[in-house]
């Protein structure tokens, strides 16, 4: 049988593990799919800065830019991607010693991505932009007739 595109066989499928932004974003539930404590967790990751902060750590990263997580309702691209992080060798060993488990790259992760020049120069001061709130649109779009 032909091996699906990118991925070459299940053995090597298997050594590799997905990572969605949801799994870290403190804004979301654990039935929204958060996956680790949420004063551990990050303010919407992206999948470009979860492969950014593996890739320099040492790991094996692909992203899939359109791949979507299925929980995920919003269909915005800063929402989109998966990233795809070589967690095991062929011998069954972790890649990165410091790293044996899938939960322990997700903390790592989660605790790295604020710390990205990216964000350090955004959030300049991230607990104002917090007061703003979450109500939609204000102004109400004049009809046609």
């Amino acid at each position: 049988a032909a091996a699906a595109a990118g991925v070459a066989s299940p053995a090597e499928k298997e050594r590799f593990i997905c990572i969605y932004p949801a799994y870290l974003n403190n804004k979301k539930t654990i039935a929204e799919g958060r996956r680790i404590p949420i004063d551990k967790a990050v303010e919407n990751p992206t999948s470009t800065e979860i492969q950014d902060v593996c890739a320099a750590v040492g790991f094996n990263v692909l992203l899939e830019k359109n791949k979507m997580y299925p929980r995920e309702w919003n269909r915005d691209m800063q929402y989109r991607g998966r990233v795809r992080i070589q967690l095991k060798q062929d011998d069954g060993n972790p890649c990165l010693p410091q790293f044996p488990t899938r939960k322990s790259v997700m903390l790592y992760a989660a605790e790295t991505i604020p710390k990205l020049k990216t964000r350090t120069q955004k959030m300049g001061g991230s607990d104002q932009s917090l007061q703003q709130g979450e109500g939609g649109k204000k102004g109400k779009g004049k009809k046609k007739k």
